[in-house]
């Protein structure tokens, strides 16, 4: 007789959340070139976006016929990959962050990928500095994935970046739980918090919060 797996209704509710995330992560493969970008983020340092939540930036990237996007927070380039996967095939993208070692790994993401030059525009500085100079409503999409205490300001000039019908996304919106836990108050849970209550109060926004990876928060900007 096989053993067979116990009936959910005998299984933890930690183990089948454990289980279902598995599921959802594993959902489709990784890519050589996007896995050792992945391996080259975790060696920097610098944690790169979870499979599923890129699977559904590529998801969003692709529903929106995106062709211009800004990506706060370069990384490696793990998730400037799936997001140009998604976007048109003109389409350019315009990724920030601070740090240059992040910018070369990413450009080295890109070429094994084969993606054209001129459809990345990769600019190196601090994002609240960079954000300003960037064409108001001139983006379908803004994905945000950087220092946590400055969320609630790229909520601020990302919001003023997109056209009617484009998306705001927010990586770890849910911070390993700690957003529902009111007894965490450090900074980086505060401002997510905090960016998380102003995006569902916008009128502007539609939003909505999905629970992959470490949480996606993301709202479309309604048509004026």
């Amino acid at each position: 007789m096989t053993q067979q797996d116990p009936a959910p209704s005998t299984l933890s509710a930690a183990t089948l959340r454990d289980r279902v995330q598995g599921y959802v992560e594993d959902f489709l493969a990784e890519d050589a070139v996007a896995s050792d970008a992945r391996a080259r983020g975790v060696e920097l340092g610098c944690a790169p976006v979870s499979m599923s939540a890129c699977v559904a930036l590529r998801f969003l990237a692709t529903a929106l016929r995106a062709k211009g996007v800004v990506e706060i927070g370069t990384g490696a380039g793990v998730s400037g990959l799936y997001l140009l996967r998604g976007m048109a095939p003109d389409g350019v993208l315009t990724s920030i962050d601070i740090e240059p070692e992040h910018q070369r790994a990413a450009r080295r993401a890109f070429t094994d990928a084969d993606v054209p030059a001129g459809r990345t525009r990769l600019i190196m500085g601090r994002a609240l500095d960079v954000l300003p100079r960037l064409t108001d409503g001139g983006y379908d999409l803004v994905f945000v994935d950087a220092a946590k205490p400055e969320y609630p300001h790229y909520y601020e000039e990302g919001v003023r970046l997109l056209r009617p019908g484009g998306v705001i996304a927010f990586d770890d919106a849910l911070w390993q739980g700690r957003v529902a836990d009111p007894a965490r108050r450090d900074p980086e849970t505060s401002a997510l918090r905090e960016v998380a209550r102003a995006v569902r109060e916008d009128d502007r926004l539609v939003p909505a919060l999905l629970p992959v990876g470490d949480g996606l928060l993301v709202a479309a900007k309604a048509d004026s």
